[in-house]
């Protein structure tokens, strides 16, 4: 008999079932919109100005001819996995990250694997917090290089790397995509009430840490039976042994070089309002320059470059492929219509339940409209007056929108990047589902237990 985890079908697949489901849905519920309004040039939803309009449900064509509107969508996202993959093939290529990593290993010996798979949790977790979630795409591949040369494999690769940048993205106090834009259309003070949402990002980044851990443990004692066994590791191990290790002055200028680019990454970001087209060509630059530092050939250069691709190539399609599902919603016209119904559902339940509720309904919202931000611009404007009514203060709606948003991003295949990354540790969904899905029930856990403290301390300005 199968376990339940092996009814997981491939994500193209379960991509293609939700693109179809999506289409059949748009003859299902009828068409409906909110009136918007421009603010800060985005147009913002008009609560209580919801209406049901005239429409009929999409066809098989439309649904063909809906893909390469998704790609094209989805080209930023898309563009910044090849560039990082490229760059990250040109930092394997120079030995630069290998002699890092076999260093650190040896430096910290056998008696500190466990410390390092806790610092280095809560070091992708603050790259998530403070980077952003695509930006840290480059990062990812070297979370498999380190976990690989401790003994741990590529699923506790993408636990450490993967689930640290998504947890630490979903619960920032600083996001400035979800958090950022909830507060806006909320009327409350940048980033404020981050003091909650703080101790909840660390709290479940702990969680995270001593899960895999235990993940770790459980693989050294018997790796045969450890969910990552068998996965393809080719060009990710440690070519020699961790003793023979040193980093040489071309490979500490290379990674002087590199912590230089994300320190310019981030004065970017934060000062110049640097998005993803501006890192992905950082990405580029950065791969030229280590290129030269290495002395490569134009034959080597051209085909690492291509190799690179071709290793990043299916992440990047999946992005697009899975933005195909937002543009048969939108052409359906039902986003609207599911987001009135959802908030529907709130009214008439107790004040600590509708809260919970929140949760569940932004949950639900993720799988359609996977952006933070372009679900904070739907959803937000017509929960905050919910809230309102039903006690809830502004700041407790937009945690429970955060917390809806981003605690299903782990198991979200409608997030290009989730897909893109865990496929940078080459770990398939199925697989990534059945290690993450535990630690998802126990997130969600804490995340009802820390709306309620907000509902019960009046969380914030109402």
């Amino acid at each position: 008999m199968k376990k339940w985890y092996e009814y997981i079908p491939h994500p193209v697949i379960m991509l293609f079932g939700m693109v179809v489901m999506a289409t059949l849905l748009t003859h299902l519920i009828p068409a409906g919109t909110y009136q918007r309004t421009e603010v800060d040039g985005r147009m913002l939803v008009v609560a209580g100005s919801f209406g049901y309009i005239t429409g009929k449900g999409l066809s098989i064509f439309h649904l063909f001819f809906a893909f390469p509107k998704g790609f094209k969508t989805a080209v930023d996202v898309v563009f910044i996995i090849l560039s990082s993959g490229i760059m990250f093939g040109f930092l394997q290529a120079s030995g630069a990250i290998e002699n890092a990593v076999g260093t650190l290993v040896k430096k910290l010996g056998d008696k500190n694997k466990n410390t390092i798979v806790v610092l280095m949790t809560l070091l992708f977790g603050m790259l998530g917090v403070f980077m952003g979630y695509e930006n840290n795409i480059a990062l990812i591949p070297i979370a498999a290089l380190l976990s690989l040369a401790i003994g741990g494999d590529l699923v506790l690769a993408a636990g450490i790397a993967v689930g640290g940048v998504t947890i630490g993205f979903g619960l920032s106090p600083f996001n400035a995509y979800t958090i950022g834009t909830a507060h806006k259309i909320a009327n409350l003070p940048m980033f404020s009430g981050a003091t909650l949402r703080s101790v909840q990002c660390v709290v479940a980044l702990v969680a995270l840490a001593w899960y895999n851990v235990r993940y770790y443990k459980k693989l050294q004692l018997n790796p045969e039976k450890a969910i990552g066994f068998g996965l393809d590791q080719e060009g990710l191990s440690l070519s020699k042994s961790v003793s023979e290790y040193h980093l040489s002055t071309k490979d500490i200028l290379i990674l002087l070089l590199f912590v230089g680019m994300i320190a310019g990454m981030l004065i970017g970001v934060f000062k110049y309002n640097w998005y993803l087209s501006e890192i992905s060509g950082l990405f580029c630059f950065m791969s030229v320059v280590i290129a030269a530092i290495s002395r490569l050939d134009t034959d080597t250069i051209g085909e690492i470059t291509l190799k690179s691709v071709a290793v990043v190539a299916p992440g990047a399609f999946m992005v697009g492929f899975a933005s195909t599902i937002k543009v048969i919603l939108e052409d359906g016209q039902i986003n609207d219509t599911i987001a009135h119904h959802l908030s529907q559902i709130l009214v008439g339940l107790p004040t600590y339940l509708t809260a919970i509720g929140m949760v569940i309904t932004q949950s639900i919202m993720n799988f359609a409209i996977p952006s933070g931000s372009g679900q904070a611009l739907a959803t937000l404007p017509v929960l905050l007056p919910v809230g309102e009514v039903l006690g809830l203060t502004r700041q407790t709606v937009v945690s429970a929108f955060q917390m809806g948003d981003g605690l299903t991003n782990l198991i979200n295949p409608a997030l290009g990047g989730l897909i893109a990354m865990i496929g940078m540790c080459r770990v398939p969904f199925d697989k990534w589902v059945r290690f993450i899905l535990p630690l998802l029930g126990l997130l969600i856990i804490l995340g009802f237990i820390f709306i309620c403290i907000a509902v019960a301390i009046d969380f914030g300005p109402k």
